[in-house]
Formats: C-alpha cells, structure tokens, sequence
C-alpha cells in the first residue's frame, strides 16, 4: 500500500518532462513501422500508373483515377467497427489480422491482367486497410494524455511523408529496373516481415503492459482519468451514446472538414508522380527521388505544427492556417508552372503543409466526445472523410481527360480546402490553457 502512495506522490509532483517515457518507444515505434507499409501499399499505384501500368492495362487517366480511389470505398468498411473493437480492448490483434490481409492483396495485385482485377483488388485492400487509423488512433488516446497528445499523434501520422520518402526512391527504381509489377510483389512481402516485431512489442494499453514503470504507468491512468472526469462535467457530451453523437452538429462538421482535406491530400499522393514527371520531363526513376522533397516537408510542417498547438493549446486555429497554406501553395504550383524549378518549389511548400492539420485535427474529438465513443466517433469521421480519397483521384484523373492537364483538378483542390478552413472555424472551441 505505501509503494502505491508513494508512485501516486511521485506522479503528483512530477511534470511529463520527468515521467519515465518508455511509451514512446514501445508503441509509437512499431505503431509508425505499421502505419508506414500500409501506406506504401495504398499509395504505390501513383508510381505504377506513370510507370507503365496504364499503358499495360490500357487505362485512361480518369479509369488510373478511380482505380486509385475505389480504395477508399473499400475503406469505409471498417471504420467504425474497427474504433469500437479498439475500445473493447482487441486493437493489436485486429491490427495483426489486417497486416496479413492487405499483404496477400497487394502481391496478388503484382498478377492482374485486367482492369476489373484491378479494381477489385484495390477495393479488397481498402476493406482490409479500413480499420488501421482508428484503430491506431485510439491506442494513442489509451497510452497519451492530452498534454502528449498532439505531439504523440503528430508522431505516428508522420508516416504519411516518411512512407513517401521511402517509397519514392524504391517505387522509381524498382519500376525502372523491374517494372510495376514486382513493386506491388516487394511490397506485398514486405508486409510479413513486420508481424514479429508487432507480436512481440506492442501492448493493448498501459494496464497490460509488463515493461512499463509504476510511475509511468499511474501518471498514465491518473491523467487519463482527469480527463473523463472533466468530460463528463460538459452537457454536451455527458453519457452520450454513438447514434446522439452521429446526431450532432459538430460531429458532421468534423466529417466534412476531414472529406474535403482528404480529397486534397489523396488526390495531390497519387496524382504527384504524374505531375512532377509532366512539369520536369524525367524518367521515372528521378520522379521517385524528386518526390522525396516534399514529403522531407511534410515531416517538418507535421511536427512544428503540433508542437505549436501543443503548447498554445489552440487546436482550431493550428487546423486552419495549415490548410490555407497548402490551398495558397497548390495554387502557387499551377501559378508558376512556366517556371519549372519554381512551380515545383511550390509543390514541396504544398508538401510542408499537406499533413500539418491532420495531427491537430485528431485531437478535437476526444475533446467533444466521451471515452466510451470516441474510439467509434474516430472511426465515422475517418470513414466518410476518407471517402474524399476515392473523390481526390478521380476528379483529377477526370478533369485531366476533359482539359488535358492537372491545372483545373488543382484548382478544384484549393477550392475544397477554403471550404474546410471556413468549417473549421465554426467548431466549438476546446482550447485549453497552457
């Protein structure tokens, strides 16, 4: 009994700098690892459409468009019972599931012979996608108090641009060397390598945990509970069950920000190789490591950002200024187009801004909605947000046929990302002093 009044004082009177860290190896480590070949296996299609899968498969830019985005129909599937399953307590075993899954598809996607295969693959690889970021999303929330929050989330979303990094160089040069079809095939594979290390270091939450310090561990609960506690205090969101939360006004606000921010995201993913290529006339394999650039950006905006929200406690506004950024540097890339070295510099601008929001963002709902349903609330915002990737690509696949180039699908871009800051705006405020 007096070693736990002793960790309780500890944790008292310790600051988060002073708290044994331990989390942040343990689970954001291998949680990035996953979230990274996952990404890699949504997104290499954007190199294997230049790199010869079109032609092979004799696809128009608008059918290479929704071929890309008919993975994000597939993904809505499992959104919202994947964050509930997280809530309950099975997250690493779901997650463990799903590696095998969209492994098998994206080898099974190196053999397509036809565009129906295509598409079915890339819906099958959606669905099995479909739970990872709610999913990842709520161990987060189990494992970071608020204080950590956005850093924590700001952390594990930059798999985003360390996924590109990495896939950009690997895409060009495999496809250059090998073709398009080994890319899905190493790809696929490399999916299996990564369940070991999963099994073996990945904990539900801090209670399970065996590695973890006492003190760490009650700092981790203690706060954790501070924060339901004050939740609850708030009318709004006091014992509120999923379907009165599907029935606020706030939580539709969210679904449409995150629609509209997603269908930029997604369509400026998969439609950059073909953009680069365009404006710089290179093969490939430069493609892929000119692509790198603004992904280094993308790291670097993710992270400055949420240590700015972090510490101002502003979420809304470190929401919004993100996303004017990339809708000014978008425009800026069509702008300066007769200037190449310059409308790309744009592109790698845009790159510092394409994530940024995102991190802030996730830490508006726990914000607004009890423990109980946060985890399934993550996963209707990002089910029907996401559905934005399946409408990025293909718009500008589709207005590309229709004008014979990217600019108007751009424009589209900046248009949907005004909208979002607009929304943004109107949220409840859930600052907090700092």
């Amino acid at each position: 009994m007096s070693q736990v009044t002793d960790v309780n004082e500890t944790v008292s009177i310790a600051t988060p700098a002073h708290i044994p860290n331990g989390r942040w190896f343990h689970i954001i480590v291998p949680i990035m690892i996953l979230c990274i070949v996952s990404y890699m296996d949504r997104t290499n299609i954007g190199f294997a459409i230049p790199g010869g899968m079109s032609k092979d498969l004799a696809m128009s830019s608008s059918f290479a468009g929704f071929a890309a985005g008919i993975f994000f129909v597939g993904y809505l599937f499992l959104q919202v019972p994947g964050g509930a399953l997280a809530s309950r307590g099975v997250a690493k075993n779901f997650l463990t599931w799903s590696m095998v899954a969209w492994g098998i598809i994206c080898i099974a996607t190196s053999y397509i012979t036809s565009e129906s295969q295509l598409i079915a693959l890339r819906f099958a690889l959606g669905v099995a996608e479909g739970g990872m970021l709610p999913v990842v999303l709520t161990m987060v929330a189990k494992w970071f108090p608020d204080e950590e929050r956005g850093r924590a989330t700001a952390i594990v979303i930059m798999f985003v641009p360390i996924a590109n990094i990495i896939s950009g160089p690997i895409a060009g040069t495999v496809i250059q060397h090998f073709g398009w079809r080994d890319l899905f095939l190493f790809e696929g594979i490399a999916s299996f390598f990564l369940i070991v290390p999963w099994v073996l270091m990945v904990q539900e939450d801090p209670e399970k945990a065996k590695w973890i310090s006492p003190v760490e561990k009650a700092y981790i609960l203690r706060r954790l509970q501070a924060e339901q506690e004050e939740l609850v205090k708030t009318p709004s969101v006091k014992n509120a069950s999923f379907l009165q939360v599907m029935g606020n006004a706030s939580m539709w606000k969210l679904i449409i920000i995150n629609f509209f921010y997603q269908t930029a995201i997604y369509a400026f993913v998969i439609w950059l190789p073909t953009v680069i290529k365009n404006l710089t006339q290179t093969n490939i394999a430069d493609v892929g490591m000119l692509s790198v650039l603004p992904y280094v950006g993308t790291m670097v905006g993710m992270y400055v950002i949420g240590r700015l929200s972090d510490r101002s406690g502003k979420r809304r506004q470190w929401v919004i200024i993100p996303l004017l950024g990339l809708a000014l540097s978008l425009y800026g890339s069509v702008f300066f187009k007769e200037q190449i070295w310059l409308s790309f510099s744009c592109l790698v601008l845009a790159g510092a801004f394409l994530q940024a929001a995102a991190p802030v963002f996730w830490t508006i709902p726990p914000m607004l909605f009890n423990a109980s349903v946060a985890g399934p609330a993550r996963g209707a915002i990002n089910a029907l947000g996401n559905l934005g990737g399946f409408l990025g690509p293909f718009l500008m696949g589709w207005l590309k046929d229709v004008f014979g180039g990217t600019d108007y699908g751009i424009f589209a871009l900046v248009g949907f990302l005004l909208i979002s800051a607009l929304i943004t705006i109107t949220l409840p405020v859930t600052e907090k002093s700092h």
